[in-house]
């Protein structure tokens, strides 16, 4: 009855617009205070323990590596590359559009960040030559899911903790998925376009391709040294974050694109999506440590195993509920107070702990943009100044790539599971 309650609170308050970290909090305390039990010191250091984790300092720092990023000029000059490259086949800027947001990914980690800094040149850019509006949008929205899946994912990086798992070797699951998303969106475009002869660009000559591709190549500095320093075992996570911000910021130092009224803006998003972040996650901790309290997990495990006794199954019901929570909470939010929960019921089944994290991290990342809440796709709309509806319209198609991209993570789990096995430890 108590975690009805609970849940049941949690929903009113997120219906009322109450703020994420608000809604997690006002049932947690409410139910400390009910509870003789539950004394306030406790309370007060299952929130604190939330944060004290050597892992999450790598998250404002990936946080800041990609707000430096986006004001480098490194999007403009991987969309010039990949233009230079791929103009000249049918349905381009499409491709060209999955290959900038792959490019970037390496240095954001996050849809939101990726979503903002390829709708500001990817779909004017578009429309300016002939794709339509919806396509637009869509594969801008659908290409954004690149990011949180690779190195340096920051939903990897709040599973890991929460879960107790290697970031490493979730950064590493990651990477496969996100290659399949990239050919499964290619094929998408492809059939959207194949009939479409204008959607192409004149061939430029051979010295200004090699002239762009030389001007990008810095820019993959970023990923070999987050990918190579955890890979060889040189550096944690955490401080290949560093690292990254300091290659980035010299970057975009030598661009000439880091004037100090760009690094105060850097600076204050910074802050305050990391405080918006961490606010969550305190707040959430709070919540899952009442769930725990309350046996959640037993609760929940006595009830799916007496539906399914089957793992394929187990794990269908859950994309199901994900797809539905990631509709309506913030995915670190989602993290947070779900995989306390499923996960043990996962180990139960005998379903491998990287496995798990990558179909759970995907399937709420797709949730960024399913109405209500996407956040994503409010990202667009601000930075294209086009309706939500209109956003809403676009991404739907982009549904089907994504879902099946989805349904193949969960039934294959080698996709997941190879490259952290290959690589080691």
């Amino acid at each position: 009855m108590v975690l009805l309650i609970m849940f049941a609170a949690l929903l009113v308050l997120l219906a009322m617009r109450v703020p994420v970290w608000m809604a997690l909090l006002i049932p947690s305390i409410v139910y400390i205070v009910l509870d003789d039990t539950a004394t306030a010191g406790l309370a007060a250091q299952q929130t604190a323990s939330g944060v004290f984790d050597f892992a999450i300092l790598a998250v404002p720092m990936f946080i800041l590596l990609g707000n430096i990023a986006n004001v480098s000029g490194a999007t403009d000059r991987l969309f010039d590359a990949a233009t230079s490259a791929i103009g000249h086949v049918r349905g381009s800027l499409g491709y060209v559009n999955i290959a900038t947001s792959f490019g970037f990914s390496w240095m954001s980690g996050a849809a939101i960040s990726d979503a903002a800094a390829m709708g500001r040149i990817q779909v004017p850019a578009m429309k300016k030559r002939g794709y339509p509006e919806g396509f637009s949008l869509g594969i801008t929205g659908a290409a954004s899911l690149i990011a949180p899946m690779i190195p340096p994912s920051i939903p990897a990086i709040i599973y890991a903790v929460t879960a107790g798992l290697s970031v490493s070797s979730l950064f590493m699951a990651g990477i496969v998925p996100a290659l399949l998303l990239v050919v499964v969106l290619c094929v998408m475009v492809w059939l959207l376009t194949r009939r479409r002869e204008h959607l192409r660009l004149e061939k430029p000559p051979m010295g200004r391709r090699v002239r762009d591709v030389a001007k990008a190549l810095p820019v993959a500095g970023a990923a070999v040294i987050i990918l190579g320093g955890i890979l060889s075992g040189i550096v944690t996570p955490t401080e290949a974050s560093a690292l990254g911000v300091a290659y980035v910021a010299i970057l975009a130092i030598c661009y000439r694109n880091l004037t100090f009224k760009n690094l105060g803006r850097v600076a204050a998003s910074t802050v305050e999506t990391t405080g918006s972040v961490l606010v969550i996650v305190t707040s959430a901790a709070l919540f899952g440590w009442v769930l725990a309290r309350e046996q959640a997990p037993q609760v929940l495990t006595e009830v799916i195993l007496q539906i399914t006794d089957r793992p394929l199954v187990f794990l269908l019901l859950v994309n199901i509920l994900l797809l539905v929570v990631g509709a309506i909470l913030e995915p670190t939010a989602a993290i947070l107070i779900m995989v306390p929960v499923l996960a043990p019921i996962a180990d139960i089944f005998g379903i491998d702990g990287t496995h798990f994290a990558v179909m759970v991290i995907f399937n709420l990342m797709i949730g960024l943009l399913t109405p209500p809440v996407g956040l994503v796709l409010f990202v667009l709309s601000s930075v294209t100044q086009i309706p939500v509806t209109r956003v809403i319209r676009g991404v739907l198609p982009f549904f089907v790539p994504m879902l099946l991209v989805l349904l193949l993570i969960t039934v294959f789990p080698a996709l997941s599971t190879w490259l952290p096995s290959a690589v080691g430890p």
